[in-house]
């Protein structure tokens, strides 16, 4: 029992003061007690989080009950649990290690802010000469947490028989508790974790398609370039979410003909839908290289007229597995989706499959003119569970399929981070499904979500082998471009299987270089083929393609064959003014017939200078020397971003939805952070 006497003694006492090696000791001892036999690597903080104040308040009993009240004693012994109960509570939920063998001689000293510094470097003159501290670790070896607690109070108490009044004590615990978390991090940083141990980081399992860029070609030795049509924008959009998160894309993310083909041109596009799109072709000089000209291909689509558009039979087919819980991915799509919804005609039919364990029904197919109905299905769709994306394709077509109209638009709209891995999941075995159900009449669309899971290489694959295009929504003004103010590109298909062929001359070519388009390529036989799928163009679209080339006599990257010559039969000398022969092949959406459309690129075709080619030309040429850029291509290696800037800037023309001006953004950005790549 304690007597009241010795109670009131103590309060009427002076608090003598310790020496500086007894409080920096003390202060150490306070901070290594947290956990320090049951923390041996703990990243997350500890399950028990209230360990150390049980602690303090059993030492305090035990002090109590042992009547260890000597006047400069016991004193000292009521700032001690006072300074470890606010380092507690100042480290409690940080995770950091103290180490749970290392003894408190061997740690590092800890790192001060200057106040707190200099007042443990005060001495005070009648303080007793201090002795070291003794390893935690080794004393307490075999005794009783009691036991150990109240020897760990005698060995302070021996190092400090004299303990300083709390003020000075107190305003540096006020200090520490009035330091940011980033601070007292880095102050403690030598205590708690080494400088040189990184942080974790997020995994990342974004996968994609590893290309290499199309090489120079000899036209007199390889004379004919066939690639498949490509009016998909999911580069873009990725590229410039990177940008504008602060670092540069990888190289294998930027499809530079997906960058060109983001914007909207102007092309002269044809006068009915008997002919589906018209070709403008422009020769001019390169900007970034004196010696080679630039073959200029644009592609202008049919604008179905909203009287004319057929009715829409459309499946969402929508990724609610658990990969989909983040901001960015499922509550963004449901917005996206409400979008879409609120832009379709009365008579146009919804429904929705959803796919995470396995694929379920969410809505059956509804008319649009109920559009409450559609838009509550949306609303109640929540993420959880694995990716059986196999089974909800399967399921999406099925549907499709139940409500097909014979002359109408009927599409699977696929939204997903692409993370398939429940049923088939290996891409070459989900082409062929895609494959299979193309056969159908169905069109499909894959929309991606988010990032740390996106699987752009199976989108990419499964959207290319259905029919189908691939978007890429990081924001819903992007949502909005894609399916509001490009929905009838984005529904409404005018062409399927578009494929492109061009033959260089070479008495007036001696090399060529496609810019872009590498993951479409073709071999030359499959441009007569009816059977090799390609891309399809929506109402309205417009495509470009690009190629670099070397004109006869002017350096050249690739050697003269000793024993080639051009031939007069292939349109090398007879059609000496042609550059090139420009041949379209498409199917109708609903055919299995290719038709053949043929463009000769003639001296006619040429502008005098760059500066007097088109406003959207220019523009074009602009960004794709900005794709070049960002996959630190050699043909651009030393054209600066500065110029890029300058020749979109003056070719910035009609920007309505301001889509160029956040271009010349996203070149000021890559700039700034060139060298940053992730």
């Amino acid at each position: 029992m304690v007597d009241d006497n010795e109670l009131d003694m103590l309060r009427n006492i002076p608090t003598p003061a310790p020496g500086p090696e007894a409080k920096a000791r003390a202060l150490a001892a306070a901070m290594a007690a947290y956990d320090l036999e049951k923390n041996p690597a703990a990243t997350q903080g500890t399950a028990n989080a209230g360990r150390l104040t049980e602690r303090a308040r059993k030492l305090w009993r035990d002090i109590m009950q042992k009547k260890l009240i000597a006047a400069p004693a016991l004193a000292g012994l009521v700032a001690l649990p006072i300074a470890g109960y606010a380092t507690f509570y100042l480290m409690e939920g940080s995770p950091f290690n103290f180490g749970a063998e290392q003894e408190i001689a061997d740690a590092p000293s800890v790192r001060l802010k200057e106040p707190l510094a200099a007042e443990l470097k005060k001495t005070d003159s009648g303080a007793a000469p201090t002795s070291p501290a003794k390893p935690l670790a080794a004393s307490q070896a075999g005794k009783s947490e009691a036991e150990a607690s109240a020897d760990e109070a005698v060995v302070m108490n021996e190092a400090a028989p004299a303990m300083p009044a709390l003020a000075p004590l107190a305003d540096a615990a006020a200090q520490m508790s009035r330091m940011s978390a980033p601070t007292l991090t880095t102050e403690l940083h030598g205590v708690i974790a080494p400088s040189d141990v990184p942080m974790p980081l997020p995994e990342n399992r974004d996968r994609v398609e590893d290309f290499k860029t199309n090489p120079v070609r000899s036209a007199l030795e390889d004379p004919v370039s066939t690639f498949s049509i490509d009016v998909d924008t999911a580069s873009y959009s990725f590229a410039r979410r990177l940008l504008k998160e602060g670092v540069l894309p990888h190289a294998d993310t930027v499809r530079v003909e997906e960058m060109i083909n983001y914007f909207p041109y102007d092309w002269k596009g044809p006068e009915a839908i008997t002919t589906p799109f018209n070709t403008t072709v422009s020769v001019m000089p390169t900007p970034w290289n004196e010696h080679t000209k630039l073959m200029h291909v644009g592609i202008k689509g049919y604008d179905v007229k909203p009287t004319e558009q057929p009715k829409a039979n459309l499946v969402f087919l929508i990724d609610v597995s658990g990969s989909m819980d983040e901001p960015d991915k499922l509550p963004l799509l449901r917005s996206a989706f409400r979008l879409l919804v609120n832009k379709l005609n009365a008579d146009d039919t919804v429904s929705i499959v959803t796919y995470a364990g396995n694929a379920g029904t969410v809505l059956e197919p509804t008319k649009a003119s109920d559009r409450e109905k559609i838009l509550s299905a949306i609303d109640t769709l929540a993420p959880g569970g694995s990716t059986a994306g196999e089974a909800g394709i399967r399921e999406a077509y099925r549907l499709a399929q139940k409500s097909f109209l014979k002359d109408g638009i009927n599409r699977v709209m696929l939204a997903t981070d692409g993370d398939f891995n429940v049923g088939q999941t290996d891409d070459d075995e989900l082409k062929r499904l895609i494959e299979d159900k193309r056969k159908s009449g169905v069109f499909l669309s894959v929309f991606g979500f988010g990032r740390g899971n996106l699987n752009d290489q199976m989108m990419q694959t499964i959207a290319q082998n259905g029919n189908g295009t691939a978007a890429y929504i990081d924001t819903l003004a992007e949502a909005e471009k894609v399916l509001v103010q490009d929905a009838s590109s984005t529904l409404f298909p005018i062409a399927k299987d578009v494929k492109i062929q061009v033959e260089f001359n070479p008495a007036a070519v001696a090399e060529y270089r496609l810019i872009g388009y590498e993951t479409r390529a073709l071999n030359r036989e499959d441009f007569n083929n009816d059977r090799v799928d390609a891309g399809e163009i929506g109402s309205g679209h417009s495509v470009t393609a690009i190629y670099e080339i070397t004109p006869k006599g002017a350096p050249q990257q690739i050697d003269n064959l000793r024993y080639g010559e051009a031939t007069t039969s292939n349109g090398g000398v007879a059609n000496a003014d042609e550059y090139a022969f420009v041949k379209i092949r498409y199917k109708a959406p609903d055919g299995d017939t290719s038709r053949l459309i043929t463009t000769p690129v003639t001296k006619a075709n040429e502008v005098a200078s760059f500066d007097a080619a088109g406003t959207d030309q220019r523009f074009s040429v602009a960004v794709a020397a900005f794709g070049q850029k960002l996959r630190d291509e050699d043909a651009t290696a030393r054209f600066g971003f500065d110029r890029i800037a300058e020749i979109a800037s003056a070719a910035r023309g009609a920007d309505p939805y301001g889509y160029r001006a956040e271009f010349l953004s996203l070149v000021r950005l890559a700039s700034s952070l060139q060298g940053n790549k992730p």
